[in-house]
């Protein structure tokens, strides 16, 4: 029977601890494409250390059961766990991030040793994992961060989040007569006026939509991707346009779907 390599995978879209016997692009393509089981769509996941071990979480166990089929093919996946992933997985054990398009082409992305910070102008958050809304601020991205994670001024808290920065356009500067451009957001009428409202009352942070889908075209992505709990946060910025067209073309032209 063939040997395969065992892998630790922390899903965000849905959140999960996963082990498989799939590389990073099998696992992209099979979690994107879908199965009987799971409805096809944008797949976001990070690959953990495959040594990395907790008491709050079964891993060993899960990495055991992660054996082939009787027929020799790779176990695509194990769940370790489906609740709470995100806050109980160390964000030291992180190796890399993966996006994955619908069509299931899968883009690695490393973390950047400083996280990009872009404080000038209002800025448009979806958060991604553990909860999904929509949110306008005029908090940078680290700044953001620290509000909901570390430092909140509500009663509301998350442990962890998983969030990205999505491009504003002209309307991070010029809410209310910015031109739209090629921006995709629905009800782009109600994101004005959620951004007006940031500049016209003390608020920091307002919601746009708070049950929003977590999936965005990639080509929306600003400042990149970013996970954080109580400890760290770390970042994953996005390459350029220009890198993307000539070195991950394919990904490049499906991201933009």
């Amino acid at each position: 029977m063939a040997e395969y390599t065992k892998h630790l995978y922390l899903s965000m879209l849905p959140e999960a601890l996963v082990a498989s016997q799939l590389s990073p692009e099998e696992f992209g393509a099979y979690y994107a494409v879908g199965s009987e089981k799971r409805a096809r769509g944008q797949a976001i996941f990070f690959e953990i250390d495959p040594d990395y071990r907790t008491e709050a979480l079964p891993v060993e166990e899960g990495l055991r059961r992660c054996v082939p089929h009787d027929d020799g093919t790779p176990k695509r996946s194990v769940y370790i766990s489906v609740y709470r992933a995100l806050e109980r997985v160390s964000l030291d054990a992180i190796l890399k991030l993966y996006l994955v398009t619908q069509d299931g082409r899968t883009l690695a992305v490393d973390s950047a040793e400083n996280c990009p910070e872009d404080v000038s102008g209002l800025h448009l958050y979806q958060e991604i994992a553990p909860v999904n809304p929509l949110v306008v601020s005029t908090l940078g991205p680290l700044d953001f961060y620290d509000l909901i994670v570390k430092h909140p001024t509500t009663l509301l808290k998350l442990p962890a989040v998983c969030f990205a920065e999505l491009k504003l356009g002209e309307l991070a500067d010029n809410p209310e007569y910015g031109s739209v451009g090629d921006l995709p957001y629905a009800n782009i009428d109600h994101l004005r006026q959620c951004l007006v409202d940031l500049r016209t009352k003390i608020i920091h942070t307002k919601m746009v939509d708070r049950i929003s889908a977590p999936t965005f075209p990639y080509r929306l992505l600003k400042t990149g991707l970013f996970i954080g709990n109580e400890q760290q946060l770390r970042c994953f910025p996005l390459p350029s346009a220009d890198e993307l067209r000539s070195k991950h073309y394919r990904w490049w032209r499906s991201a933009d779907m």
